[in-house]
């Protein structure tokens, strides 16, 4: 087992030497992450699809459990002191879930898990979110149950907030009164965000005080302050860019390198032209005939 470094308990997030695999996958989702992020601060995870932003985000909110790698919000070790940490953990699954699809008005729901306790910081977020109480929960659309999940994640206060790809549903105008809540609370109470998102829009620009690179389940660049300093490493190369030019420009490194991955025989996406397939669909779907 790995030995892992001492990590300061005054950093609002820690991870140390973090690799990790799903079940019955060929290759990693994580690989070695270690990264720290000061209280305070909001850093948007670029990265292409798969590229580990969700597993990370998962294990950060003590959802899965590895046993080679020290992960701590607010100093608490999030797989033997989740409830401790005041981390909020908001992801795309919440709106799958039978529970909240069930035939419920939006204010007994949010009242069910305690809204009346936070009915002023509650209110704000059905203000900005544009929720109607009214609603029920089987009837909305995909859109404003998104937003109903906001409203039921971030009305008690946290002192850590994982987002994962939940403005997703969002209408831009919701979206950026959204962000400018969570800037707005972030600098008031000091809370720490960290948010995966492929939306690069103008309207992002103004929120992570840093921004950081995953790629195939690697920290390629770790949080990294934002705007970029001229005279950094990351500042001398894309040099007054906007966030959506920088994530783009990476987005496309990634696919040059999964390229050079497959030219060496590995595989990975899009289609195989390698392949031999019959013209006429009597021969292709005859594999699938089990009569005999």
């Amino acid at each position: 087992m790995r030995t892992t470094a001492f990590i300061p308990a005054t950093m609002s997030v820690s991870a140390r030497h973090v690799s990790f695999t799903h079940r019955d996958a060929s290759q990693p989702a994580l690989q070695d992450v270690s990264f720290d992020l000061a209280p305070g601060t909001r850093t948007v995870i670029i990265g292409p699809n798969g590229a580990g932003k969700s597993s990370l985000l998962a294990l950060l909110a003590g959802k899965r459990l590895i046993s080679n790698a020290d992960l701590r919000i607010n100093g608490h070790d999030v797989f033997r002191n989740t409830a401790g940490t005041g981390a909020t953990y908001l992801g795309t699954e919440w709106a799958m879930n039978p529970v909240v699809r069930g035939d419920i008005v939006v204010s007994a729901f949010l009242d069910s898990v305690g809204g009346y306790r936070h009915k002023e910081r509650r209110d704000t977020l059905l203000d900005i979110l544009d929720v109607d109480l009214t609603w029920r929960m089987n009837c909305v659309s995909d859109g404003e149950r998104r937003r109903i999940q906001l409203v039921f994640g971030l009305m008690v206060p946290y002192d850590v907030l994982l987002l994962d790809e939940v403005t997703v549903d969002l209408d831009v105008l919701v979206r950026d009164d959204l962000l400018k809540f969570l800037k707005a609370d972030s600098e008031a109470r000091g809370a720490t965000i960290l948010y995966a998102t492929h939306i690069f829009d103008d309207g992002l620009n103004f929120f992570p005080t840093h921004i950081a690179h995953m790629s195939f389940g690697r920290l390629v660049s770790p949080p990294t302050q934002w705007p970029l300093e001229p005279n950094s490493e990351l500042g001398l190369k894309f040099g007054s860019a906007s966030l959506y030019q920088v994530a783009l420009q990476w987005l496309k490194e990634d696919r040059e390198y999964r390229r050079e991955l497959e030219a060496t025989g590995l595989k990975l996406r899009g289609a195989r032209r390698d392949q031999t397939v019959p013209d006429d669909s009597e021969t292709f779907y005859r594999k699938y005939d089990y009569s005999h």
